[in-house]
This record gives C-alpha cells, structure tokens and sequence, in this order.
C-alpha cells in the first residue's frame, strides 16, 4: 500500500497525499471508482527514477468524504491545480487514467498546467460516456445509499471486476472496496456517480489540440467501460502520436498490464 502521510486543505476538502523517490517530478492521477493505490505496483519502479506525486481525489480513497461534498469533474481539477501550486512543481510529467484524463486536460486547458509531458490512458475525455449503470445512480442515489451493507459491497464487487480484463485478486478487490464501505463510505460511493456529468468534459472538448508537451495515448484493447475507438480519436486531437493499443488489458491498466504503464512512463522521461 501506497503511504499518504500528507493533508492539504483545498476548499473546505482535506486532501491526502504522498511522494515518493527523487529526479524529475511525475504527477499521477488516478480515476473513478478508485484511488491512488491504483498506482500501489508502479510508483515503487518509477521512484528508482522519479519523484512521484500520488493523490486521492475529492471524496475518493484517504481523501474526506462527507455529505453535500462537491467531488465532480469539475471540482478536481481546481484541487490538482491548488496542488500543483503547494508543491510548486514547475512542468512535472504528469500520468493520468479515466476521470484522472479528464482531470489533467482540465488543469491544462483551463488552469493553464504545464507540463513536461503527458501519458494519458482509458481517459474519460470524449462524449458521450455514463454507462446505464450511472445514470441508474444518478436516478436513485438514496436508494444505492441506503441499501443493505450485503448487497452494496456485492454490486461493489461486481462492478470492481468489470473494469479489468483479467480476474482481479482479492487484495485488489479489498483494496478498491475499502474506502466505499461503511457509513461514510457507502454514500460517498454512490454520490460520485451522481456527480458525473458529461458537461465537464464538453466544457473542454472544443478546446482539445495537440499540448505544448509530448502527450502519449494509450489503451487496454479490452476496454467494455471506454472503447479502445475513444483512445484513437483522442490522440488524433492532443497528440502527435497515435493512440498506442494495450493488449490484454482493459479499462484498469494498472491491474492487467502495470508493465506496460512502467514501460511507457521511463520511456517518455529518457527522451528529456
């Protein structure tokens, strides 16, 4: 497990956070439903090269959940900018996957982030997104809320193992479950999906062009969450590189393929 000893108070939201090695400094940033323990198996190999900042999002993993939070796309952005100004990085690499895509085109394109490059994977950047699932929750949040502790950790299992291609272990499972149970937990697990909201993407869409940086595209070919067909046609607008498929893996990278993440990352930071 990946420690997090560090708090940052960010408009009313403490913020958990860690760093790890010494060089060059790389930002990653995780997605939805997860945390930053999705980088548990990468940061110990790019730290031997790297010093690497590792997050939890609003409302996700370590970080505070509480009732009537603001944990939208449209939030995280200003937490990743206000951390990037603590840790008065001056254009780190950044890593980012799913709502963590979004996030780091956001801080780019309206808090004007700079980088040195950027790795983007099985992003949520492109409409439409929100499975049937969402927009279930997003209908019936008190009713996800409120439901027995049994059958919310079932549905919580069940969909964990959706996004990887390969069975995800039991560690991995408990890892990813831990923080959405129990009385805080749990509400915040279903206050997140109602909170997402195709607008925040929209909002930045028609701004999307190749960034003053190196930006690679990747993606796991078996992706059912965000088709690998997102991946091409987003790196055709932020990148001069095609879209780089993963094979065997799915939405959760880190899970299926975390080697080729590792691969791709020290690649990108030899180049300078």
């Amino acid at each position: 497990m990946l420690d997090l000893p560090n708090t940052s108070i960010i408009e009313g939201n403490a913020i958990r956070w860690g760093v790890f090695g010494d060089g060059p400094p790389l930002v990653a940033i995780h997605g939805t439903p997860f945390s930053s323990q999705v980088w548990r198996r990468i940061v110990p190999l790019l730290a031997e090269e790297l010093e690497v900042y590792v997050f939890d999002l609003a409302g996700y993993g370590q970080s505070e959940m509480r009732p009537g939070q603001d944990v939208s796309l449209g939030m995280q952005n200003r937490v990743f900018a206000a951390l990037f100004r603590e840790w008065a990085l001056d254009r780190p690499h950044v890593l980012a996957h799913d709502f963590g895509g979004a996030t780091a085109l956001r801080g780019h394109f309206l808090n004007g982030l700079l980088y040195a490059s950027l790795i983007i994977f099985n992003a949520v950047a492109l409409k439409p997104w929100g499975s049937p699932f969402v927009q279930h929750v997003r209908a019936h949040e008190a009713a996800f809320s409120g439901m027995p502790d049994y059958m919310h950790r079932a549905l919580l299992r069940t969909y964990l193992q959706t996004a990887a291609h390969q069975p995800l272990t039991e560690e991995a499972v408990e890892i990813y479950s831990a923080p959405w149970c129990g009385p805080a937990g749990q509400p915040a697990f279903y206050r997140q999906i109602a909170q997402m909201d195709q607008r925040y993407t929209d909002e930045i869409e028609r701004l999307l062009a190749p960034l003053d940086c190196p930006v690679r595209v990747l993606w796991g070919e078996e992706d059912t969450w965000i088709p690998i067909e997102k991946g091409h046609a987003l790196a055709q607008l932020v990148s001069k590189s095609p879209c780089q498929p993963i094979p065997g893996a799915g939405h959760l990278v880190q899970e299926d393929r975390p080697e080729a993440i590792v691969a791709a990352v020290l690649r990108q930071v030899s180049k300078g």
